[in-house]
């Protein structure tokens, strides 16, 4: 039942979407006429220790004046995006139409704005977004003298703005709200909580100190199209050339994406990697985050899944600041045509007639506009298999915890009860190369092919339950617990190198009657096992299906997977299973 979902032309670039539901009350700002003038404008600023131009453009709704002043908004664009990428600008026409004043930028190191490319590093690229928010407040005018004096004021120089935008335009709001007090609301799309995590994804549940298996296709793909900004933007300015061995991302971020790369993770190199990938991330800092904020984070998204944004949101509401989610079909993964009918689209301007498009106009008409509207419930997803449009978000005031537990029998059944666990023993061995496959993460990108999901026999490992005797919805992020036997990964895993540890890779199908598998939005939970002595625990990635009645839940464990580096060297698992000491999964079933 999977729709196939929109994919980004530009990687990174933000292509908004979302669906209907019962409308919420909302107007636009007063008097919004819908026409617009756009003023383009370079501004000159300090960022990590360079001198760097912006380049922006401002969107000034007809009617504002100093005698009629209207909220702001602020965004940027997504990875290789500029802002006059076709997704970027639309944030600017879309709000100035409804009566907002906007300013959309290029980001450092993209378009023809100057600086290095540093990931949204809070001390560089919200400095910067900081400077472009003193503009907007009318404490510093732009070069060549531009001002602003028709910007809503909270307190002088403090405007009342709020930022929207999708990947690395959503970090950016973030790392800005980090340094700068005077954002009102945030709105980040399918962005990122935790880069170590999202490169290098482990999703056993430790502290983080073992990197996990290397997502090398997305990652060398992103890598590519920043230092290959000499090829899409000549006559590049200096600020934006660091050395001929790391052309246009600051050191630090070449020298992660080398180390990943190498496919060695010995503890010195670990620990700075981790520490430089988390220091850029929303991780690190969200306890200075104040801003309302609502996540908007997709279903189909291998790049940053649903957990990023589950992990943000939690952090977010523990520390008292009001926050929202929610999960839309799309994200970076999958097509990029056939998007599903109803979700927003701000190339489209629809707005007023999507439901992720209704949650931000009323977000910001809260926020920006101090209209007392309500903001809608605090979590709400998608569900690709309602066809009625108006019915396609369902709502909760939580995200669902895990309520039903199934256990992994020795003869390859996924039961409902420990007495059911037979006992036995099954084992897989990895190749020296890899023998499943999940996705070609940028073959939606540049239209190309995917071959569907596959694993090689004698490479994994699955647990099949009965045929479903009534429709079961999955709504969150199944858990696995888990005991291999390894003793090839034993002797090696105190190497003091983590790249020595077993790798394998957890995933949850959608078995049909007639056998036919589906692996949801292609997603996988790949794992660097700290210790194979001892148990460990499987957070999967987050997911929205309906398992429909009559199909069947398998649960796979595999070798490796051709998306993400692997183990180093030939390491056999076998699995143990006995009705006391088995292992289980644990699923967020919505009744």
């Amino acid at each position: 039942m999977s729709r196939r979902v929109p994919r980004f032309r530009t990687p990174l670039a933000l292509v908004l979407g979302a669906t209907l539901t019962a409308p919420l009350a909302l107007t636009a700002p007063a008097a919004a006429s819908g026409q617009f003038t756009v003023t383009a404008l370079k501004f000159t600023v300090q960022a990590g220790g360079r001198t760097c131009t912006v380049d922006a453009d401002l969107y000034r709704p007809a009617g504002v004046d100093r005698a009629h002043p209207a909220p702001a908004v602020l965004a940027t664009n997504g990875f290789g995006g500029s802002k006059s990428d076709g997704s970027t600008d639309a944030i600017g026409k879309a709000f100035a139409q409804r009566g907002y004043v906007s300013l959309v930028y290029s980001g450092l190191g993209f378009g023809e704005s100057g600086c290095l490319i540093s990931l949204d590093d809070p001390t560089i690229d919200g400095v910067a977004a900081a400077r472009l928010i003193d503009f907007l407040g009318g404490s510093r005018a732009a070069d060549g003298g531009t001002k602003t004096d028709f910007v809503a004021l909270d307190a002088p120089g403090d405007p009342r703005l709020g930022m929207v935008g999708g990947s690395y335009g959503g970090a950016i709001q973030l790392a800005t709200a980090a340094v700068d007090q005077r954002l009102d609301a945030l709105v980040p799309m399918i962005t990122w909580n935790d880069l170590a995590h999202s490169l290098a994804p482990n999703n056993v549940m430790a502290d983080g100190s073992v990197p996990g298996a290397f997502k090398w296709q997305w990652a060398n793909g992103f890598y590519l199209i920043g230092e290959g900004q000499p090829l899409l933007q000549p006559s590049l300015d200096p600020s934006r050339i660091n050395s001929l061995a790391c052309l246009h991302f600051v050191t630090k971020a070449c020298d992660t994406v080398r180390t990943l790369n190498s496919g060695r993770f010995p503890a010195k190199q670990t620990a700075e990697l981790l520490a430089y990938a988390r220091g850029v991330s929303p991780v690190s800092y969200l306890n200075r985050v104040k801003a309302p904020t609502l996540l908007v984070q997709g279903q189909a998204d291998s790049l940053f899944n649903l957990n990023e944004a589950t992990a943000t949101y939690r952090t977010l509401k523990e520390r008292g600041t009001p926050t929202k989610m929610i999960w839309q079909s799309w994200g970076h993964s999958g097509g990029i045509t056939d998007q599903a009918a109803g979700e927003l689209n701000l190339g489209q301007g629809n707005l007023e007639t999507s439901y992720v498009g209704r949650r931000i106009l009323a977000w910001f008409d809260r926020y920006l506009d101090k209209r007392n509207v309500d903001t809608g419930p605090a979590f709400a997803y998608y569900r690709d298999w309602i066809t009625d449009p108006d019915g396609t978000y369902a709502t909760a005031d939580r995200v669902p915890a895990l309520s039903r537990t199934l256990y992994l029998s020795g003869d390859g059944k996924l039961v409902d009860n420990r007495s059911k666990v037979a006992r036995g023993s099954r084992t897989y061995t990895n190749w020296l190369v890899p023998t499943s496959h999940s996705e070609s993460s940028l073959a939606g990108a540049i239209g190309l092919p995917d071959p569907a999901p596959y694993d090689t026999k004698g490479t994994y490992l699955d647990w099949t339950s009965e045929p479903l005797t009534r429709t079961t919805d999955v709504v969150g992020a199944p858990r696995a617990t888990l005991k291999v036997v390894s003793p090839k990964a034993e002797r090696t895993q105190h190497s003091g190198d983590a790249a020595d540890k077993l790798v394998l890779f957890a995933k949850l199908y959608d078995v049909a009657p007639d056998g036919t598998r589906t692996l949801v939005h292609r997603l996988v939970a790949p794992v660097r096992v700290p210790d194979v002595t001892q148990s460990f625990t499987v957070t999967l990635p987050g997911i929205v299906h309906r398992y429909e009645r009559g199909h069947r839940l398998r649960f796979v464990i595999a070798a490796s997977d051709d998306a993400y580096f692997g183990n180093r060297g030939i390491k056999p698992v076998t699995v143990v299973s006995a009705p006391g000491d088995t292992g289980v999964i644990q699923l967020p079933v919505i009744d």
